[in-house]
């Protein structure tokens, strides 16, 4: 039998499971989403148990014996909570059930106390990332939804973000050099997610902290339901995010004329930027042209806070910054020029000085 004939008898196959048109439509969106990126290609999920990352668990599996697709279920296990370990076990259970392979990836390092949500997204990207390196996975699905992307809107609001911080997510994005970062779920929102995944599974690990009201993002989910009242609904919300997406993109376009024109790579770890930036480029130019450096630089997919950026580049505008250090660069004035530096490069050179 040729294999086309075959492809059509698996997609009927696959609609017939879904007796129920609601999630067949949800996973329709999932579907010409994720075509765009990794049609037929290998690609990693990470499962916390919780009800998105379930039904992005549900999907992927349709979805690879729909294309066949090679997927790579993940389990993060942080060691934040006592409970982790026991909790990482009952997922890949909830999945077993399922006939869903998965692994669990242990955080074997120091345990932070402070900042938590922030380090255990590191922890999570951090192990996922190495994980997908290890095995030559180029794409990780993530179970972002339409209130994520709402919740982190009024988080970076509330800090002060510029235009960046303040539009939509985009669908994909690269998170290294290595791994690119697919998001399907952005058109559909919590409820729908939370509705498949109990008709699926019957069931979901609730996480105790999303009913901490010591973490902002937990009160900012409490506050939009009274700004909802007044007429700020989703829709409007969006459609504002969507607006910013827009400038953003124009503003990119003149950022990457900014970079070419006045930043030269020495290598990957090395830049050295032209001063002249700073009499030829707008405020919001000079603002993002330093936000892309100390990411693409350092490596790393989320640039430092934006006041210590707007710090940083005073100080240099100013000369009144000879050496510092910041997102995991070292920055360096050079009378005319600028130098960055990769970080742990010049701890590495300065070992091999003592040696």
């Amino acid at each position: 039998m040729k294999r086309k004939n075959l492809i059509v008898r698996k997609v009927k196959k696959n609609k017939s499971l879904f007796k129920n048109p609601k999630i067949l439509n949800f996973y329709t969106k999932f579907k010409s989403t994720i075509n765009k990126d990794i049609k037929n290609k290998s690609f990693a999920i990470a499962v916390s148990g919780g009800s998105d990352s379930l039904c992005l668990a549900y999907f992927s599996k349709i979805y690879s014996s729909e294309f066949y697709n090679k997927i790579h279920i993940l389990i993060v296990d942080h060691k934040l909570r006592k409970e982790s370990s026991k909790e990482a076990l009952k997922v890949k259970k909830i999945l077993g059930k399922k006939r869903i392979k998965s692994k669990i990836l242990s955080w074997k390092g120091k345990i932070p106390r402070s900042n938590i949500q922030k380090k255990a997204r590191d922890i999570r990207y951090s192990l996922i990332s190495n994980y997908c390196l290890k095995n030559k996975i180029k794409y990780l699905v993530t179970a972002h939804h339409q209130d994520d992307e709402i919740e982190n809107f009024f988080i970076r609001l509330l800090r002060g973000s510029g235009l960046t911080g303040l539009s939509s997510m985009p669908i994909s994005t690269k998170y290294n050099e290595n791994l690119k970062i697919i998001r399907p779920f952005l058109n559909l929102n919590k409820v729908d997610l939370k509705y498949t995944t109990l008709d699926y599974f019957k069931t979901y690990i609730k996480d105790p902290s999303n009913e901490d009201e010591k973490f902002l993002r937990v009160r900012i989910r409490k506050y939009r339901r009274s700004m909802e009242k007044e007429g700020l609904n989703t829709k409007k919300i969006i459609n504002t995010m969507q607006n910013l997406s827009s400038a953003n993109q124009t503003l990119n376009f003149y950022k990457k004329k900014a970079i070419y024109k006045h930043a030269s790579f020495v290598s990957k770890d090395k830049c050295v930027i032209n001063k002249q930036i700073f009499l030829d480029e707008s405020k919001e130019i000079i603002f993002k042209f330093f936000s892309d450096i100390l990411s693409l630089v350092s490596g790393t997919y989320y640039p430092p806070r934006s006041k210590k950026i707007i710090n940083l580049i005073y100080r240099l505008k100013k000369n009144k910054s000879t050496k510092c250090t910041l997102g995991g660069c070292i920055i360096e004035d050079k009378n005319d020029s600028i130098l960055i530096l990769k970080e742990f490069k010049i701890r590495k050179m300065t070992d091999q000085l003592r040696k």
